[in-house]
């Protein structure tokens, strides 16, 4: 925008803009919001411009502020300043609003906030200028007091660097770059602003920058071209990561002060920082270069490795002596001695880290960092020259043991040299053990800049900004440091003792074994080393993975006591709530309303202590005032407003009925009853058995009668409530005045008396209660109708009289003293049978108050049930057990809404479902299933009660649902997908949670009385009774805004919500959605339209002409009173915004129009709760807490899957989800601090971050896990992240295999992409040991042992292979002792194979919410339902993805769909996913114990063959099969017929060059090969290597044939190879005669087969005539040519740039063809088996949908598609 059109527009009538949430530019505006005197404060400060020097070249409006006099100054675009106004002026406000005590002045902002402010949001700043050595730019003392000048100046700093921020577009990831250019924009600021005159022209100082859009085009756009470039460069991201600089790399050039000697200011765009295409000018990476390799695991974590090898060396070392115990070993001098030699591995593995170091990062040393050069240099030869000192000195002393003899003096006293040389080579490690003791002295060190500490510490790391002052407090180092000691402990017992001393003496017995009868040709002599070698091979794997197992089991249990210390779990059922009900009225006002205190009085040590004895008298009810709530108690009334408005909620979201409610509410105070209302669902039964008391206590005195029914409380409630309503219906239906009216009324004055004085057992039988009881029922009964039976009511009246007279007093009257009493009629004759008979007065049929109270009466009469199961909803239940769970945890207290701090909530979102349209509900999928009979059918309840909801709404008729309430049944479906709009009503839960809470905050005593006579008004406003007249559609909007409340509202709660909350939708498609007239842009209006504090994000793209585009960032609202969508700000972007990853990039754009001190970030399949909404501002007051020695930065939600109750798929995923952001984040944040953001719904402190990157990174590929990197960045920057459980949010997950397999791959591809980045590195570097370990195991760590595991079981089986076909095995089993090995090799593998680590935390989770025995039958549940097999898949996709990544790359974004799935997967489709993760793992599995099964003597034994090889069977059938078994109608044999002649079209069909994978294997098989092409030598060179395992099997099967008779000559094998090229070229030949003459001249092609058939049988009988040829030869070789050929064609693969020229490559293509027909046909045989199999079928059925089915649902009609007639839907 230009200065011209910003003066125009302002002049011309700045009163009309638009505005996104207060009209900062028209104070006297009629907006809620502007009733705070703070806010009006907060926009005069920022309109004192006084005698500040004008801007010269633009005309000065009387209206314009200090952000105006900066845009004309500087050149920052109108939008920008309009957005940056608001903002500032927000949080201003808000900041000033929460000071405590209150300003003197609150119509002036004070300074103290604005100081504050100021400091935070340039803290990283300050600490860049700091650590480059420069001085800061903000020229404000803190001592000095000259409050205008100094409040001015702060304001333009602070506003400065908000504009900067605010149109800086992507260069927000590039934080430092910002402080750059601020740095030296605030430097111009501070010559103008005094007064310096530029010494060139003599006029006072203008800026480097100002002009129309100059800040944009001078400093915003050169910077980003540069990054653009650079990312361009990367061929989206295929090339390697060492080759162009990411926004990591961008961001590292301002760590150091080349920044200001080469870009200079204003910025030089000659500088080599903006050269791109010339490599010799080219800036290269900058601080570290991200290396393909392994070895960044080594790399990284080198102290585990370290700790892990010297320790097995060790443990082997003292092993081999054979002792008992480890000590006993140790005794000797001799072992004492060989145990020295770890020193030679430690300074081994440090030689391998500094030329690790080297070979990756040589890249970095360039002419300006020629110190990095240097010290790698020195690094590895110092790491060298230890090798050689350690030699040296190691060789002394055996040298002078042996010229001695013995341990002599001399001899030991070399070995204290040595110990004396190690001590100066641990004395680094040795310094670090004490600063990990006093950590506060290695923060301060490394925090400070002084030249000295960084000069001691430059040889051991890089000097760098980030990763410095990361110990914790001293309290938390003891925790982590006493859980890792004992997980350490056990690991090094366990391994000492169960794997490597079990292995020693069959080690020894194998290298003594002589004379092995080898049955190939021999390679390594006599020597069994190898074989020995592969005997240790499985067990040195687990060796170095079972550290994650240790962990898994330590923080199961220690998380399960944090749990139980925290409270989760106390109230896990209704049953459990009913008995805290009564102490929930104090819960809530004790955490969710705001406690008057006095000033300073929180926070200190005695209100901490009243706190927890307060929670505590909470928790357990006791104390007087947490025993009993009387109605007349305002607190009670509070209560009873917001357990309303939830169970309203629960209500409008079609989880509880319209009967539910009324069981579940608590009713207004009416009727006189003077106790609480407690819901129905807690009085059930109570009055039946009072009066089974009463009967059975017919003699005893009152005061005894009335202590037994008073001992439950409910009890209590139900008997005086049933009474008074009672008195108060039957006095009200009969007519005032009349003679009954009067005997009605003395009969209660006597009851009344009687119980006043104590005597109503002496003076009624208690006898007579049930039998006016069984009258009274029938009399409730007949006034539940509207109209009622006159007759019938009047002789149930008589009936009453008659027992209350003849049969309940114990003294019998006469009719005369019934007379004289006033309880009889004056006149009996002319009133004999007529009692009553003209005294009935009919309620109205309108009151429905009346017959609302009617029903709860009826039912707290008759219930007998107990109510156990209301509500019947599961989901309801979860959500009112858990809410009510929570307040009986630690929270911090509430401030008021007004004190509160204020949040947004951001959601990216790209095209996902955003409201489920008619077609889609309808459309039916191939098996006859739609969307919708879907939904009715797994959400049967709600359906009913939806239906119920729209009766009552006036529907007539259920066909109407598809015309006049289509709106409503589209969003009751949405409601239950993961779509926009759930997340939306989810989000804005907060809205209303803060307005309801504001109303309670200032309401009286009287609007609170008021509120409490409301809610049944309310709800039969909003059409709760089924009485109530019909309301039009229109009336009823998505948030269902009228509740109970809303009519009581003064109007400021909406202005104080809106000024706490906002929620953006970051819709990236928005703009060109809306061109396209696309339907998800007008669901996105309705969206905006029905939520007011929705605002909508989007880019838009303007053509001006000449193929140029202008991008800009824009912000939309819904204007309620124009009706339209409105543009609130239009924000110019140097150019297209995805630079890097989508969604960061997304984010990044439309976090700008965030606002307040939070942001929760939430995905686009995220829920949220209305009474999870009302503990919000308890949980942003954590951020006031201190944890440790920080406060937060990040808080960390607990979440709730959704989706698990879907199927037993969705609940596999559910419960593995759920026990990963509970337990584990819980464990992570306490006790081992290192928790980090592992996506939504975590809430952010938003200034914290926007100076510090933003709340995620975006560089292409290396940040594909994007959220976590934002977790690795807090930390690194010296954050805290903590977890939070009082509080949840709902997320949705896959609940499809193939959408959580691509999930799996894409987060194991996230993870393969972490290792090689800086982030990780820079970590594992900078925490401490300990820190690290619990960094490692709970991230890359994971998926890394993962892989191991896989890895263990190809060690153990292709070394079972090597001993059963070399013929050691069968010598072996001549020798006990040696074959005890065996044994021991497969008890690990077995134990590991268990997949403990994956069930234990599920269990133990389970066990603290739910409870032991529910734990317990939800795991034995689950294996029948095969998750066992889910499980071990999983750990094949985790394994294939994270492998492949860190050895090709490839990663990428893979979109799984967040539909419903139930519709079958053709066998084509999982074959194409699986084939090379999978599949061909399992086969090549499966081949190797066929092998071992046919040539290991020792698998002759059934029994052990079963014992070694079950585990591994398993994996194989469960790598196969899992698919098939997790696939709706896998195993039905008409659709199997069906997959298999749709495979085999696919194999065969060539396709044209625009055909995708889905339609054309070839082009499948190319797309697989992908990552071959982006990955370099060393990637190649190791694919090779791999391959030449498939060599393996033809070499040791040829010597096993009849043919080789029994000959061990290596040129048997060679021999061999005869046959591969013989296949080879009658494969050739064949091909060429189809191409040749299959077509025309079809005979020669049979011809030409004839002669290859006879050839081959001639060759055959040849071979049985004249050699040891035998007919079973021809099946044994199979098995050894086809692996042969497998690998040829993988090695192919790897060639392909060579090999596609030539005319080898269409055979290639050809025979890998084979191989995949090959496959699939070993894949579809097992399938097709179980499919011919009758009721197999049915059971996979049960199997894949068990948890719906045991809910009485019909998923097999969905599956199969057979409806019943009945359904109409």
């Amino acid at each position: 925008m230009s200065i011209r059109r910003r003066t125009q527009s302002s002049s011309d009538d700045p009163d009309s803009e638009p505005y996104n949430i207060i009209p900062v530019h028209d104070l006297l505006a009629d907006h809620p919001s502007l009733r705070f005197p703070e806010v009006r404060a907060a926009a005069a400060s920022l309109r004192a411009v006084g005698n500040l020097r004008r801007p010269p070249y633009a005309q000065w409006q009387p209206h314009m502020d200090l952000l105006d006099w900066l845009a004309l100054f500087f050149g920052f675009q109108y939008d920008n300043v309009r957005n940056q106004r608001e903002h500032i002026v927000l949080h201003l406000a808000n900041a000033q609003m929460r000071l405590n005590p209150p300003p003197d002045n609150i119509d002036t902002l004070d300074g103290a906030v604005l100081r504050k402010f100021r400091k935070k949001l340039l803290k990283n700043y300050t600490s860049w200028c700091s650590y480059l050595g420069k001085k800061s730019n903000i020229w404000i003392s803190d001592r000095r007091r000259d409050a205008a000048a100094d409040q001015r100046r702060e304001l333009l700093y602070v506003s400065l660097y908000l504009l900067i921020w605010g149109e800086a577009a992507n260069l927000r990831f590039v934080p430092e770059c910002l402080c750059f250019i601020f740095h030296n924009m605030a430097m111009e600021l501070n010559k103008i602003l005094e007064d310096y005159i530029d010494e060139q022209t003599g006029q006072p100082v203008m800026p480097s920058t100002s002009g129309e859009n100059a800040f944009l085009n001078t400093v915003v756009k050169p910077i980003y071209e540069t990054i653009r470039a650079e990312v361009e460069s990367s061929r989206n991201g295929t090339a390697p990561h060492s080759v162009w600089r990411n926004y990591d790399d961008i961001n590292e050039y301002f760590w150091s002060k080349r920044c200001f000697d080469k870009l200079r200011w204003p910025v030089d765009v000659g500088s080599n920082f903006f050269v791109t295409s010339s490599r010799s000018r080219h800036v290269g990476k900058t601080g570290f270069v991200e290396q393909r390799s392994f070895w960044n695991l080594f790399r990284s974590f080198d102290k585990l490795w370290i700790m892990l090898f010297m320790f097995l060396q060790a443990a082997i070392i003292v092993a081999w002596e054979e002792r008992e115990f480890p000590w006993q070993a140790l005794e000797e001098r001799e072992v004492q001695v060989k145990v020295l030699t770890v020193f030679f591995t430690w300074a081994g593995l440090r030689f391998l880290q500094s030329l690790l170091d080297v070979g990756m990062q040589y890249s970095l040393v360039s002419r300006e960092t020629l110190g990095l050069g240097v010290r790698m240099v020195l690094k590895s030869i110092v790491a060298a020259l230890w090798i050689v000192i350690f030699g040296v000195f190691y060789g002394r002393i055996w040298t002078q043991r042996n010229q001695d003899g013995r341990w002599s003096t001399e001899a030991n006293n070399r070995v204290v040299n040595f110990l004396t040389v190690a001590l100066v080579f641990i004395l680094p490690e040795l310094l670090a053990l004490v600063l990990f003791i006093i950590p506060w002295v290695r923060n301060f060190l490394e925090n400070t800049n002084w030249k000295i500490f960084y000069m001691l510490s430059w040889w051991f790391q890089s000097r760098t900004f980030v990763g410095r002052g990361l110990r914790e407090g001293l309290v938390d180092n003891i925790k982590y440091t006493l859980f890792w000691i004992f997980v350490l402990a056990t690991k090094f017992s366990f391994s000492y003792f169960m794997q490597i001393k079990p292995l020693i003496r069959p080690s020894k017995e194998l290298i003594k074994l002589k004379n092995v009868n080898y049955e190939w040709h021999q390679f390594f002599g006599n020597s069994n080393k190898f074989a020995v070698g592969l005997l240790w091979l499985p067990v040195v794997l687990i060796y170095l993975m079972d550290l994650q197992l240790f962990y898994s089991i330590y923080s199961s249990l220690v998380g399960a006591g944090v749990g139980l210390f925290a409270h989760l779990g106390e109230i896990r059922n209704i049953g459990q709530l009913r008995l805290r009900f009564q102490f929930f009225a104090s819960a809530i006002q004790f955490n969710l309303m705001p406690e008057e205190q006095l000033l300073n009085a929180r926070g200190t040590l005695r209100s901490k202590f009243n706190d927890a004895i307060h929670r505590l008298k909470l928790r357990y009810g006791l104390g007087r005032p947490y025993k009993k709530l009387e109605s007349n108690q305002v607190e009670a009334t509070r209560f009873a407003l917001i357990w309303n408005e939830i169970i309203l909620i629960f209500r409008e979201e079609d989880i509880i009925s319209d009967s539910e409610l009324e069981l579940l509410e608590l009713p207004q105070n009416s009727w006189n009853i003077r106790v609480i209302r407690w819901p129905c669902f807690l009085l059930c039964n109570e009055l039946l058995l009072a009066l089974s008391q009463a009967k059975e206590l017919v003699d005893a005195p009152d005061k005894w009668l009335w202590y037994k029914v008073c001992k439950n409380e409910y009890r209590r409630c139900a008997v005086i409530e049933a009474y008074a309503c009672i008195k108060h219906l039957l006095l009200d239906i009969i007519k005032r005045n009349t003679e009954e009216h009067s005997i009605m009324t003395v009969l209660f004055q006597e009851i009344d008396h009687s119980l006043e004085i104590e005597k109503f057992t002496k003076t009624f039988k208690t006898t007579a209660l049930p039998e006016l009881h069984a009258k009274l029922i029938k009399l409730v009964e007949l006034f539940k109708k509207p109209k009622q039976d006159t007759n019938q009511v009047v002789n149930t009246l008589q009936a009453l009289y008659e027992i209350a007279i003849r049969d309940f007093f114990k003294e019998k009257r006469s009719t005369e003293q019934l007379m004289e009493d006033g309880l009889a009629p004056r006149n009996p004759g002319s009133a004999a049978g007529l009692l009553f008979e003209n005294a009935v007065e009919s309620p109205d049929p309108n009151n429905v108050f009346f017959y609302r109270q009617v029903r709860r009466l009826h039912t707290i009469l008759t219930s007998r049930d107990s109510m156990q199961n209301i509500p019947f909803n599961l989901e309801a239940r979860r959500r009112i057990a858990f809410f009510s769970n929570s307040l009986f945890m630690n929270m911090p207290h509430a401030p008021q809404v007004e004190k509160m701090m204020a949040f947004s909530v951001l959601t990216p979102y790209y095209s996902e479902e955003v409201l489920y349209n008619k077609e889609q509900l309808r459309t039916e999928n191939e098996d006859g299933v739609s969307t919708l009979y879907y939904l009715q059918t797994i959400y049967v309840d709600e359906w009913k009660n939806f239906m119920e909801r729209m009766r009552r709404e006036g529907m007539g008729s259920d066909d109407e649902i598809w015309s006049t309430k289509l709106r409503e049944l589209r969003l009751w479906a949405s409601y239950r997908g993961q779509t926009l709009t759930r997340t939306v009503r989810g989000m804005m839960y907060y809205y209303r949670a803060l307005k309801m809470l504001a109303f309670l905050d200032s309401a009286s005593e009287m609007d609170i009385r008021e509120g409490s006579q409301e809610p049944s008004s309310a709800m039969q406003d909003i059409g709760l009774d089924r009485l109530t007249s019909e309301r039009s559609p229109s009336s009823r909007s998505l948030t269902r805004t009228s509740s109970c409340v809303d009519s009581l509202y003064k109007g400021h709660e909406y202005g104080t919500a809106l000024m706490k909350f906002t929620y953006v939708v970051a819709c990236q498609i928005y703009g060109t959605q809306k061109v396209k007239k696309d339907p998800h842009a007008d669901e996105i209006l309705y969206l905006m339209k029905t939520n007011e504090a929705l605002r909508v994000a989007y880019l838009d793209e303007v053509s001006t002409g000449r193929n140029e585009k202008e991008y800009y960032s824009v912000l939309v609202k819904y204007d309620q009173k124009l009706e339209k969508e409105v543009e609130i700000y239009r924000i110019k972007l140097p150019g297209p915004m995805k630079l890097g990853e989508g969604k960061p990039e997304n984010q990044n754009h439309a976090i700008i129009f965030t606002r307040g001190d939070a942001v929760q970030t939430i995905d686009m399949n995220q829920d949220n709760y209305f009474e999870e909404a009302l503990k919000m501002r308890n949980l942003l007051e954590e951020y006031r807490r201190y944890y440790g020695i920080r406060k937060p930065t990040i808080l960390g939600v607990r979440e709730h899957i959704f989706t698990g109750s879907v199927s037993s798929l969705a609940w596999f995923m559910s419960a593995q989800e759920t026990s990963f952001v509970t337990l584990g984040q819980r464990v992570l944040a306490n006790p081992l601090k290192i928790r980090m953001h592992y996506g939504h719904p975590d809430v952010f402190d938003r200034f914290w971050f926007l100076t510090r990157g933003g709340i995620s990174k975006a560089s292409r590929v290396i940040n594909i896990s994007e959220d976590i990197f934002a977790g690795f960045n807090c930390t690194l920057r010296g954050g805290n992240v903590t977890h939070h459980e009082y509080i949840q949010v709902g997320k949705g997950r896959d609940v499809g295999f193939n959408q959580i397999s691509m999930f799996e791959a894409k987060v194991a591809s996230g993870n393969g992409e972490q290792i090689l980045s800086r982030d990780v590195y820079r970590l594992g570097h900078r925490l401490d040991f300990l820190r690290m370990l619990s960094f490692f195991y709970t991230t890359v760590g994971f998926f890394f042992n993962t892989m191991v595991v896989v890895l263990t079981v190809y060690t153990f089986l292709w070394g079972r292979l090597y001993l059963a076909l070399s013929g050691l095995e069968g010598s072996i089993l001549g020798n006990d002792s040696t074959n005890r090995a065996l044994a021991t090799v497969l008890n690990q593998q077995f134990i590991i194979q268990l997949g403990v680590f994956t069930a234990l935390p599920m269990i133990v989770e389970n066990s603290l919410e739910h409870g032991f025995l529910h734990a317990i039958w939800d795991f034995l549940t689950m294996q029948l339902q095969l998750s066992s097999v889910f499980y071990t898949f999983s750990m094949g996709t985790r394994t294939h993805f994270f492998g492949r990544t860190i050895l090709h790359g490839g990663a990428k974004y893979r979109a799984t769909g967040r539909g419903f799935v139930v519709q079958h997967k053709s066998f084509a489709e999982n074959y194409r996913l699986y084939a090379r993760s999978h599949f061909v793992k399992a086969i090549e599995l499966g081949l190797i114990l066929i092998v071992y099964a046919s040539h290991s003597p020792v698998a002759k034994d059934t029994f052990i063959y079963i014992g070694m090889t079950i585990t591994s069977w398993f994996l194989v059938v469960s790598w196969l099969l899992a698919p098939f078994v997790f696939n709706p109608s896998g195993f039905d044999w008409l659709k199997t017929v069906d997959d298999f002649d749709d495979f085999m079209t696919w194999i065969w069909y060539r396709g044209s060059v625009f055909a995708k994978a889905d339609q054309s294997w070839e082009r499948w098989w190319y797309e697989e090969q992908d990552h071959l092409r982006t990955t370099g030598l060393w990637g190649k060179f190791l694919e090779i290597i791999l391959d030449l395992r498939f060599f393996f099997f033809q070499y040791g099967i040829v010597y096993q044939l009849g043919i080789a008779a029994g000959s061990t000559s290596i040129a048997v094998y060679l021999l061999s190879w005869i046959y591969v090229f013989v296949a080879f070229g009658i494969f050739v030949v064949i091909a060429y005669a189809r191409d040749r003459y299959a077509s025309k001249d079809h005979i020669y092609y049979r011809l030409v087969q004839f002669l290859v058939i006879k050839l081959g049988l001639l060759v055959m009988i040849a071979l049985l005539e004249f050699t040891e040829f035998k007919f079973i030869d021809i099946f044994t070789s199979l098995l050894a040519f086809v692996p042969t050929g497998w690998g040829l064609v993988l090695i192919a693969q790897v060639f392909r740039p060579c090999l596609q020229r030539t005319i080898l490559w269409a055979a290639v293509v050809s025979v890998a063809r084979l191989y995949d027909i090959l496959f699939g046909v070993i894949v579809m045989t097992p399938v097709a088996v179980l499919s011919w199999f009758p009721g197999f079928q049915s059971m996979q059925t049960r199997i894949l949908f068990n948890e719906a089915f045991s809910r009485g649902l019909r998923i097999f009609q969905i599956v199969t598609g057979k409806r019943s007639k009945s359904d109409k839907f």
